[in-house]
């Protein structure tokens, strides 16, 4: 059996092996990936040409929304060649550069909605002290360690990947380059690997599921204290739309990720995929824009100023 080096490729799968009617599929996930960009786009101009969008909160916002752009294009462009061409080729080079990059972005995503909630803890909990504990230096350090401490970590799990040996066909059961379906492809041994992403892999995701568990705690039990019903649902709707994100995220990230080997399906599992890569950054902008008054005044105020 022939192994791969650097001058070698794998084949992505992608959806060759389902029954499905191209022209349709291309046509919705190239409108989604266009909503996308335009969605995303729209909120991060609104964030900055808005003053009164200039707070923590939106900062960290804005933050989200170039993860969730970035995020699907690391996929997209080739799962729509897949449903023009069937399975494609991907370099040994760019299948780990994707694997990469996707990693690092899903792994930001996790570290910034983490921030996040942490940011609405301190606004709800410790509102005197908001300003004075989040100020922009705060507010810098902790976006620059998500970004940084999620690089480290798909660097961590890309070299021990890209060292494995894969022998044989080299097709990739799947539309673009992932953890599991890399490990599956290997013919050498995937202890380390698999160690890897049941230690390391899994305190990236459960720690700041806990830490966001534990201030939505504290939360609810400020909101509860709060003595007016009209401070209540105050309370609670500046938070709303960051918890159906966070629900929205966390349901798939653990079905595909947290389960048993034996469970391992590729066919649903690309299924799955294709909501948390296209689906969840296309309605993460819209979740925070309808469900919030601000940031619908300002994306009416920047239409106005642009067809004024």
């Amino acid at each position: 059996m022939e192994k791969v080096n650097l001058t070698s490729s794998f084949t992505l799968l992608g959806f060759s092996d389902f029954h499905y009617n191209h022209a349709v599929l291309f046509s919705a996930i190239l409108a989604i990936y266009t909503l996308t960009w335009a969605a995303n786009f729209l909120l991060l101009s609104s964030i900055k040409l808005s003053q009164q969008l200039h707070t923590p909160m939106y900062f960290f916002l804005g933050n989200l929304s170039v993860v969730d752009i970035t995020f699907s294009t690391v996929t997209v462009p080739k799962l729509l060649s897949s449903i023009l061409h069937g399975s494609t080729s991907i370099s040994f080079l760019g299948c780990f550069l994707q694997m990469y990059f996707f990693v690092f972005l899903g792994t930001t995503e996790i570290f910034l909605l983490s921030v996040m909630a942490f940011d609405r803890y301190l606004a709800i909990c410790i509102p005197l002290n908001y300003i004075l504990l989040m100020n922009d230096k705060v507010m810098v350090i902790l976006v620059c360690t998500s970004w940084v401490a999620a690089s480290l970590h798909s660097l961590l799990h890309t070299y021990i990947l890209s060292h494995l040996t894969y022998c044989g066909d080299k097709l990739i059961h799947h539309f673009f380059c992932d953890v599991t379906p890399l490990i599956k492809l290997s013919c050498s041994s995937t202890s380390l690997a698999e160690l890897l992403i049941f230690t390391e892999g899994s305190m990236v995701v459960i720690i700041p599921f806990l830490f966001i568990l534990i201030s939505y705690v504290l939360i609810g039990w400020a909101i509860m204290k709060m003595e007016t019903k009209s401070s209540r649902s105050k309370a609670f709707s500046s938070c709303s739309s960051h918890l159906m994100v966070i629900c929205l995220f966390y349901v798939t990230d653990i079905f595909i990720y947290f389960r048993p080997p034996s469970d391992y399906s590729s066919r649903y599992d690309r299924i799955i995929s294709m909501a948390y890569t296209i689906i969840t950054p296309m309605l993460n902008p819209f979740i925070y824009s309808l469900r919030n008054r601000d940031v619908k005044e300002a994306l009416k105020n920047l239409f106005m100023q642009c067809f004024s």
